[in-house]
């Protein structure tokens, strides 16, 4: 079992004071985990880790930097609906939508020194884990891969759809990736969190003024 030492972890931004970091024997590095609706970014050399079911994950890094980082989000069921009533389209403060997810993490890494020029993505998730939610990982893949084709971001690499969950580790300072993917056996878990998670965002109050496009 990976073990936790606090006391050597480099210091995070401070936006990331809540996401779960923890020392890891396996990769003797520091992993941070994220849970749908977040992201993170470091200029450190460490790990950035998920698990996906229908929800997509976008690792991008500045291949010159090497700072980057990692979102976790999930389209609402009923946000094409919310977007045609009411032109303040955001949902409170979580990278529920995937533009606000997008736009959050490129920002940070262009805040952290990153050039969009720069900028390199790999895109992951997607999958179709839950019978209910048949068309949700598909419209987050249609949705991500339409985000970087219009903002003529590089796309390296993706693996999304199929019938399985993946784990997915992020290495942004020399952006590699490890993926796996998880058998059904072992989805009982994921499907509740993100049955839990959808409804969490489809019941959530449409609030403040971020322009979706």
């Amino acid at each position: 079992m990976p073990g936790t030492r606090t006391d050597i972890l480099p210091p995070c931004l401070p936006e990331f004071g809540k996401v779960k970091r923890g020392w890891n024997r396996d990769h003797g590095r520091v992993v941070t985990t994220i849970k749908p609706g977040e992201y993170y970014v470091t200029r450190e050399r460490e790990i950035i880790a998920t698990v996906l079911g229908s929800c997509v994950a976008a690792c991008i890094r500045d291949k010159v930097t090497g700072v980057g980082g990692m979102n976790h989000f999930m389209l609402p069921a009923t946000s094409e609906q919310r977007l045609r009533e009411t032109p303040e389209a955001i949902i409170g403060n979580s990278a529920r939508y995937g533009n606000y997810a997008m736009e959050h993490l490129i920002n940070t890494i262009l805040q952290q020194g990153g050039r969009r020029s720069s900028l390199e993505v790999k895109v992951f998730g997607g999958g179709r884990i839950i019978s209910s939610m048949t068309g949700i990982g598909r419209n987050n893949v249609h949705f991500v891969l339409d985000y970087i084709a219009t903002e003529g971001l590089q796309l390296l690499a993706s693996d999304v759809g199929g019938d399985y969950s993946r784990k997915v580790q992020y290495f942004p300072w020399n952006g590699k990736v490890r993926m796996k993917k998880l058998k059904k056996l072992h989805n009982d878990r994921l499907v509740r969190r993100e049955l839990r998670y959808r409804s969490e965002i489809d019941a959530a109050p449409v609030q403040g003024q971020v322009e979706l496009f």
